[in-house]
């Protein structure tokens, strides 16, 4: 009878131990710690630092062959007391991450405008060896230009709206539709911060 029992209480603690992994390998929770912001006579720069790692479900997807598709976008609002805050501009980047199985090679695009079904359209192109250096450069945004100089009015206060996300819209359907709610998918993140008046010379 105890015997009985230590064995259920052992497969138990297994099916946790499985779910939950061991202490010291969860996952990073994802975020943005760092996020710098400049308003010069060039326009409106945006620096920042993300930290995230690829979901699991993901990550097998992409050794599989199946690409998956990245979406940064940066949004300038305008504060105004009396009334909803003023969208002035958005700007985003949209990354595609791919693997090779045969070269066992890593490729991410980057491009200004969405990637069409019948191509990669204008896109800058950079091979990896390994996936934490294409992470490395993934999470890593420097001097980014979100608005022109004009955008901005001396006298006014503005946010930027910061987002990045795992666009589930450009996966394969029957992968679209089985992520559906699935947590072992989700990968997004966003921050807000106000843009310093002083203009950088």
């Amino acid at each position: 009878m105890v015997r009985h029992w230590l064995r259920g209480w052992l497969r138990w603690c297994l099916a946790v131990w499985l779910v939950w992994g061991l202490p010291g390998q969860a996952q990073i929770p994802a975020g943005i710690p760092e996020m710098q912001l400049e308003w010069t006579e060039e326009g409106v720069f945006l620096s920042a630092a993300l930290q995230f790692e690829l979901p699991k479900l993901a990550e097998d997807a992409l050794h599989k062959g199946i690409p998956m598709y990245f979406v940064t976008e940066a949004e300038l609002v305008r504060d105004r007391w009396y009334w909803y805050d003023q969208h002035i501009e958005t700007t985003a980047r949209y990354m595609r991450l791919s693997y090779q199985p045969l070269t066992r090679r890593w490729r991410l695009n980057v491009s200004p405008v969405p990637f069409e079904g019948s191509g990669l359209g204008v896109v800058f192109g950079q091979n990896f060896d390994a996936l934490p250096d294409v992470l490395a450069t993934m999470q890593r945004i420097a001097r980014w230009k979100i608005a022109e100089y004009q955008a901005i009015d001396p006298q006014g206060r503005y946010n930027v709206n910061l987002r990045f996300w795992l666009d589930m819209s450009q996966l394969p359907r029957p992968l679209q539709i089985g992520a559906m709610g699935r947590s072992g998918w989700n990968l997004s993140m966003a921050r807000n911060q106000r843009l310093a008046m002083e203009l950088a010379r």
